[in-house]
C-alpha cells in the first residue's frame, strides 16, 4: 500500500513510518499541519493515509478538516483518523458521508503492530475501522432519525449497547436476554435499516454510521 502519515510529533511520525515499511508497505509522504496534510493527499493520492485530528498551525482539528477536504474532492479517499481526540461536529461527517474507506481509532486503544496495520488495511479496501469509544461518543446526547423510527424500543438498546463495542453475548447479559434472542433482535434490526449480508462484512458498523447519517 502507498500511505500517507500525518502527525505533528516527530517521534510518534517516524515510529508509524518505521512500523509500515517494516509491514511491507511505502510510506510516499509525511505531513506536519493542516495545509500539508491536504497538499499530500491531493499530490499522492494514496491507498490510505493516518492522519491526527490536532495539528498546527491551530492545534484544534487542523487534520481532520484536511481530510474532510481531500474526500469532498476524492470521494471514497481513504483515511484512518488516529487520535487521542473526538471531534464530534467533523467526525460525524466524515463517517456519514456513505463512500466508506474511513476509520477513527483513539491511540491509547492501538495495542500492538498487527491491529493498527489491520486496520490500515480494512479501511484502505473500502472498510470501516472504528474505535467503540469513538461510536460511543458520537452518539451520546443523540435523538433519532426517521431510519430509527422503524426500530423497536428493545432493537434500539441493543444498537446502543452495540454501539460500545459489546458483542452479541455482552448484550445479552446487559440486556438479560438468550444470546439467541439478541442475534434476532440483531437480524431484524439490519434489514429494517436496509443492511445486507454482503456489504463489507461489517454490519454492526454499518448500523451505528445509518445512526449517525440521521443526524
Amino acid at each position: 500500500m502507498r500511505i500517507v502519515v500525518a502527525e505533528d510529533l516527530y517521534l510518534l511520525r517516524d515510529g508509524m513510518v518505521r512500523l509500515i515499511e517494516a509491514c511491507g508497505h511505502e510510506v510516499v509522504a509525511t505531513a506536519a499541519t493542516g495545509p500539508e496534510t491536504l497538499d499530500a493527499l491531493r499530490t499522492w493520492r494514496p491507498d490510505v493515509s493516518v492522519i491526527d485530528v490536532r495539528m498546527p498551525p491551530t492545534q484544534t482539528d487542523e487534520g481532520l478538516k484536511a481530510a474532510l477536504a481531500a474526500r469532498a474532492e476524492m470521494p471514497g479517499l481513504p483515511v484512518l483518523i488516529l487520535s487521542q481526540h473526538v471531534q464530534q461536529l467533523y467526525a460525524r461527517e466524515l463517517l456519514a458521508d456513505g463512500s466508506g474507506g474511513v476509520g477513527y481509532l483513539l491511540k491509547e486503544s492501538v495495542f500492538d503492530a498487527d491491529q493498527f496495520i489491520g486496520a490500515l488495511e480494512r479501511v484502505a479496501s473500502g472498510g470501516t475501522a472504528m474505535d467503540p469509544a469513538v461510536i460511543a461518543k458520537l452518539l451520546s446526547g443523540g435523538s433519532p432519525g426517521r431510519m430509527l423510527d422503524r426500530l423497536t424500543e428493545r432493537e434500539r438498546s441493543v444498537l446502543a449497547l452495540m454501539a460500545e463495542g459489546l458483542s452479541n453475548q455482552a448484550i445479552s447479559r446487559r440486556l438479560f436476554l438468550s444470546e439467541s434472542a439478541v442475534g434476532k433482535y440483531t437480524t431484524s434490526m439490519f434489514g429494517k435499516l436496509g443492511i445486507t449480508d454482503d456489504e463489507d462484512g461489517n454490519r454492526r458498523v454499518l448500523a451505528v454510521l445509518t445512526y449517525l447519517n440521521e443526524h
